[in-house]
């Protein structure tokens, strides 16, 4: 890929999503960094140019139409296509998340910004990706999403998880749904575990620092053109469903 690459990474004003742009700013692309937040947007553009990636603003709520349309807009007066697209805006939900207690407005919030949030900024990127040489689509998804990993004893995915984990195994289904859509297509889809990551997400409980999280989803992101599509990943390879 060329250093004429542009990125997009939504919920990218810190941990993950920061590092994700980061580290694709290092091989000379050009990163918007989407968020909802304008304060901290503009914080993070500001530390990621301090730095010389040429990084800019791109306003996203990934729960709103009209934000996500105007963000599609703002990279077509930009470029007029967009190569990467990352979706790794993420909510939790809230905790504790037992199934018999959940509180469905709590995973209202997680399936919104996991799922409909992604289905949301694909379709709207879609257009612009249509337009790359070499079209990439990054979904950040978790171990806990894994059917297979949930229910293989002695596997230790954490607490309880009645809205966040379901939200990743639907993201998961929706992404293969994407890959036989757009099979025969230039479009590289596939998703990334960043393990548990020490981020506002977890409340810094996580054990990974949140460049080690993002090395997977980069990896993703620069695919050469044979590379796989419609699997999931973390840094040690395929994970299975």
């Amino acid at each position: 890929m060329s250093e004429q690459t542009l990125a997009l990474v939504t919920g990218a004003n810190q941990g993950i999503g920061f590092e994700i742009a980061a580290g694709l700013g290092a091989l000379g692309w050009s990163v918007g960094i989407g968020d909802r937040d304008p304060e901290r947007q503009e914080d993070a553009v500001a530390r990621l140019r301090a730095d010389g990636v040429e990084a800019f603003p791109v306003p996203i709520d990934v729960t709103d139409d009209a934000s996500v349309a105007a963000a599609a807009r703002r990279l077509e007066e930009r470029a007029g296509r967009l190569d990467v697209l990352v979706n790794n805006a993420g909510a939790t939900g809230g905790w504790p998340q037992n199934p018999t207690t959940l509180d469905l407005d709590s995973v209202r919030v997680a399936v919104e910004t996991n799922v409909f949030g992604m289905i949301r900024v694909t379709n709207a990127m879609l257009p612009l990706l249509r337009r790359s040489a070499h079209p990439r689509i990054v979904n950040q998804s978790s171990h806990v999403g894994s059917l297979t990993l949930q229910t293989t004893p002695g596997v230790e995915l954490g607490e309880i998880s009645g809205a966040y984990a379901p939200t990743k195994t639907y993201l998961n289904a929706v992404t293969i749904q994407y890959v036989k859509e757009l099979a025969g297509t230039d479009i590289l889809i596939n998703n990334a575990c960043p393990g548990y990551v020490a981020t506002e997400l977890t409340d810094f409980q996580g054990l990974r620092t949140p460049r080690q999280g993002a090395a997977i989803a980069i990896k993703l992101a620069t695919l050469p053109d044979d590379g796989p599509t419609g699997q999931l990943f973390d840094d040690d390879g395929v994970v299975p469903w």
